[in-house]
């Protein structure tokens, strides 16, 4: 039995449009766009800057990237 999965579901593709929104405030929304990936890594397009973040898993298991570094209200993308 062959498994399949589906890969846009839970990792980043080229294009993608990311958004979260803020711990402190549910009106305050982060944007950004998915530039390039590697296995490990990802390049977005944060307010006109691209930047290039490590990929991490999150708790269930899906790709995440955290825009503006780790700290503790920090927002994450996840894929």
């Amino acid at each position: 039995m062959a498994i399949i999965e589906d890969m846009t579901m839970n990792t980043f593709y080229e294009g993608q449009d990311l958004s979260t929104r803020s711990i402190g405030d549910s009106n305050c929304i982060y944007t950004a766009k998915v530039i390039s990936r590697t296995q490990k890594s990802v390049r977005i397009d944060v307010d006109g800057k691209v930047v290039s973040r490590r990929i991490f898993l999150d708790y269930d298991g899906n790709e995440a990237i955290m825009p503006f570094g780790r700290y503790s209200m920090a927002p994450t993308f996840r894929a």
